[in-house]
């Protein structure tokens, strides 16, 4: 299901995040589905725990999953446009961030992309 590229600069825990959300978004993964626990996946995937806990904080975060102790980590059913404004930004931020960009450039993107629709 996840799978690292050990060459990539891409750091383990954001190549975790975007496999996931990508699976969630493709309907790959539906509402409610269970996730691998945090230590089956760093196992299966020979990194720490830390590793897989910040990408299943990230991912909860951006609304595309819930945890609890005594559940563990699901995909969170559907949140509507609220939902899909918060992983589309959440996404954007990645890519900015992912690029380098500062907070002003990702700003200017937006505020010229608005003009343009």
């Amino acid at each position: 299901m996840i799978t690292l590229d050990e060459a990539s600069p891409i750091p383990p825990f954001e190549q975790i995040r975007e496999q996931i959300g990508d699976l969630i978004r493709a309907g790959e993964l539906g509402p409610g589905q269970r996730l691998p626990s945090i230590r089956q996946l760093a196992g299966d995937l020979r990194v720490a725990a830390g590793t897989v806990a910040r990408a299943y904080s990230e991912l909860e975060t951006a609304g595309l999953i819930q945890t609890s102790r005594a559940t563990g980590a699901r995909v969170r059913d559907g949140q509507g446009l609220a939902g899909d404004m918060r992983r589309a930004a959440m996404q954007f931020v990645a890519t900015a961030q992912g690029n380098s960009l500062s907070l002003e450039d990702a700003l200017g993107a937006i505020r010229s992309q608005w003009r343009q629709e």
